[in-house]
């Protein structure tokens, strides 16, 4: 029986993503784990895996062609023995075909609904716990990724050929999606949650344009990641009570300190091992700021409170076209110098769109830092499942009074923007008061 290879859901809330490349051609053999294409989404481009093996009978959606939807059949496999020129006649697209239909003709009010939601699992890849036999079928590789996870394999929605669980199913049920329909909602089975409020639409191009004259403008089309922080940002807005605190820290121990530490690295091949900054050392404050006021380490959902273990710490980086925050996980844990190494691994591979799901989403807080633009002051958006994130304004010089005696100090502010719902005013002045005591006495990083 053919085998359907179809666009894979990379994130939770992917939609659609642009096949960028074919790595394999019609006629090759293909094996588990084989590496068959790059796929292109809103924040990175990921290398599709092989989960079954096969001859390659028929690449149905060409390399380059953008906007392919979740679910799609994007190419046939020839199971063992099979004749690939009757896989290849297009037998095997027709269940997906018919699965895409009931999307097409959702009402809008249901499309917004889901918007914001794991892309759904199509009925075509029924998880494995309903077959007759009430066997879970997952590759090797995904079962141990679960056990070490603490997943139970059967609670995972499976997207390979006929339900299969494999590894990126595994991957996206540890960063908070990809349950089965059932398991996620079971809590709420007894009292659905009522459906989401449709989001404002913004503007029409007939709208605006009317205010121009012809030829003074040009359209420059929404890519994907431009359309997904829209649609993120707009809906935090519009159902996260903000409120901001900011504070005012003087730099002059933590500069002196990172001069220390930065002329005291040691060298490999004749560079330093590393090279600290000021923004290695906002990451590390305020993860241990989480850490002494755990109450503030928290995501708000409409059930519970989910209080965090491990201060997961992400941090905006600007790439063309948009923004994406790779995070730094368990950073009350990491030295100083591990911070300031991965950071730089993961912005140098945020900027050329090569980061794995698991290394941007999530995260228990985030830190935007303007600073280095010149930006004294401003207040940041809280990024769900986040409750908190930290706006890093630039360090410069000011007259301060100590002692009743003016003097120059070095000064940065600080917004902490926060989700009303989860963290109160008191709470969150007490956890921006314990990240200003680490910037103001660095040493405390280091024990």
């Amino acid at each position: 029986m053919p085998i359907n290879i179809t666009m894979p859901a990379l994130s939770p809330t992917m939609e659609e993503g642009n096949l960028a490349k074919w790595l394999v051609k019609e006629g090759d053999k293909v094996s588990s784990g084989d590496v068959i294409a790059e796929i292109e989404t809103d924040k990175a481009t990921m290398e599709v895996e092989a989960v079954d093996e096969g001859t390659v009978a028929k690449l149905v959606v060409p390399a380059g062609t953008e906007g392919v939807k979740v679910n799609a059949v994007i190419a046939v496999l020839a199971a063992e023995g099979e004749d690939v020129s009757v896989a290849a006649s297009g037998n095997g697209a027709a269940p997906a075909a018919k699965a895409e239909a009931p999307k097409a003709e959702a009402a809008p009010a249901a499309k917004a609904a889901t918007a914001a939601a794991p892309a759904p699992v199509p009925a075509a890849q029924v998880s494995a716990s309903a077959s007759s036999d009430n066997r879970t079928f997952a590759s090797p590789l995904a079962r141990r990724l679960a056990k070490e996870a603490g997943i139970d394999v059967s609670a995972v929605s499976g997207t390979g050929p006929r339900g299969r669980v494999v590894k990126k199913d595994v991957e996206m049920a540890v960063a908070g999606g990809g349950l089965k329909p059932a398991a996620a909602a079971a809590p709420s089975a007894a009292a659905p949650a009522p459906a989401a409020a449709p989001l404002a639409k913004g503007p029409s191009d007939e709208a605006v344009l009317k205010n121009f004259a012809e030829g003074s403008y040009e359209l420059v089309p929404h890519d994907g990641m431009r359309k997904t922080i829209a649609k993120r940002l707009q809906e935090s807005k519009q159902t996260i009570p903000h409120f901001y605190v900011s504070v005012d820290c003087e730099l002059d121990a933590l500069l002196a300190l990172r001069a220390q530490l930065n002329a005291s690295a040691p060298e490999k091949d004749g560079k330093p091992v590393y090279k600290l900054s000021v923004n290695d050392m906002v990451i590390k404050a305020i993860a241990l700021a989480l850490r002494d006021v755990p109450d503030a380490n928290v995501s708000w959902t409409d059930s519970n409170m989910v209080k965090h273990k491990h201060a997961d710490v992400g941090v905006a980086v600007s790439i063309p076209g948009g923004l994406i925050t790779p995070i730094i996980r368990s950073a009350e844990t990491k030295s100083l110098s591990a911070i300031s190494n991965e950071m730089k691994d993961l912005g140098a591979r945020a900027k050329s769109r090569k980061l794995k799901p698991e290394e941007y989403q999530g995260g228990t807080t985030a830190v935007s830092n303007m600073g280095m633009m010149g930006v004294k002051n401003f207040a940041a958006v809280v990024n769900p499942p986040h409750a908190t994130i930290l706006a890093v304004g630039a360090g410069e010089e000011r007259v301060v009074v100590k002692k009743g005696q003016m003097v120059v100090a070095n000064v940065m502010t600080v917004t902490l923007s926060t989700d009303h719902r989860a963290v109160d005013g008191a709470l969150g002045a007490e956890l921006l008061g314990a990240f200003r005591r680490y910037i103001e006495n660095p040493m405390g990083m280091l024990v």
